[in-house]
């Protein structure tokens, strides 16, 4: 083969080695190594942790207090919050997630406590909307339905504001 050297023929495929049809050049060296992993607690959040702790505790509130007047939507608002303050805070999106979980969880799971302890047929009613739902007929698989709908809610919202919201 006329102008082509053996060692392109050894480049041939392997990873670079086409460039628009031809042979191409190799990729250039790193100029730098690259960054260092830190956990997520690092300086470079904005913000101490007790804030963001409070924030948290601040949404679990809301939600529950939502719940309890039927506001079954607020999950997605505070996911929604989550989600730009995560942002603006340069969390990370595997610190942010399960955050944001936990807070719809146990947000919804407050009242529903509170509503079983207090002599209000929460189990009962379970097991008629689990039956209804066509789910097994048992309250905890009715509760474990209406916590994942609220996770699901938060999630769906922080995953919105983290993609609306521009990085700072």
């Amino acid at each position: 083969m006329p102008g082509v050297a053996v060692s392109d023929l050894n480049r041939l495929g392997k990873r670079g080695a086409y460039r628009l049809g031809r042979l191409g050049t190799p990729a250039p060296a790193p100029a730098a190594p690259p960054r260092p992993h830190y956990p997520s607690w690092v300086p470079g959040h904005r913000g101490p942790v007790l804030l963001w702790l409070l924030g948290c505790l601040a949404a679990v509130v809301l939600i529950a207090l939502g719940a309890a007047a039927g506001w079954w939507f607020l999950p997605f608002v505070a996911g929604l919050a989550g989600g730009a303050a995560a942002r603006y805070g340069r969390w990370r999106l595997r610190v942010a997630l399960p955050a944001a979980a936990v807070v719809a969880a146990v947000g919804w799971s407050i009242p529903l406590g509170w509503q079983a302890a207090h002599g209000a047929p929460v189990g009962a009613t379970a097991r008629v909307v689990a039956a209804l739902a066509g789910l097994p007929p048992y309250a905890s698989v009715a509760i474990a339905a209406t916590l994942l709908v609220a996770v699901l809610q938060a999630l769906a919202g922080l995953w919105l504001a983290w993609a609306l919201v521009p990085k700072p």
